[in-house]
């Protein structure tokens, strides 16, 4: 947002804020969240890389094509090692995951 729009807010009495503050996340939450959300966009770049449909993916690692887009898209109920386990099944090394969890997530 930039800074005229948010100084016109303000001065309507609006509180401006992103998702951390407004759900009062801790440092350490937001860290979890950012490295799931990194990983999740990791793993839809790795599978569109090697050409895999979601249903494909999904016969991969034994699972459904509903779950693996449940997993691109870091669904609350797709746990990490989910996430980990199927990068990893594509054929990626730890290093990889490694620099996915570093990287920025898009905000």
């Amino acid at each position: 947002m930039d800074a005229e729009k948010r100084k016109r807010l303000e001065a309507a009495g609006f509180s401006v804020g992103d998702a951390t503050d407004f759900l009062q996340l801790l440092p350490e939450e937001v860290a979890f969240v950012e490295m799931k959300l990194s990983l999740s966009r990791y793993l839809k770049e790795l599978r569109l890389k090697n050409k895999l449909s979601q249903e494909n993916l999904a016969k991969k690692i034994n699972s459904s094509q509903s779950r693996v887009a449940k997993i691109e898209a870091a669904d609350p109920s797709v746990s990490l090692d989910l996430v980990v386990r199927t990068i990893l099944a594509i054929g990626a090394t730890r290093e990889d995951v490694a620099r996915a969890i570093a990287s920025e997530v898009d905000r």
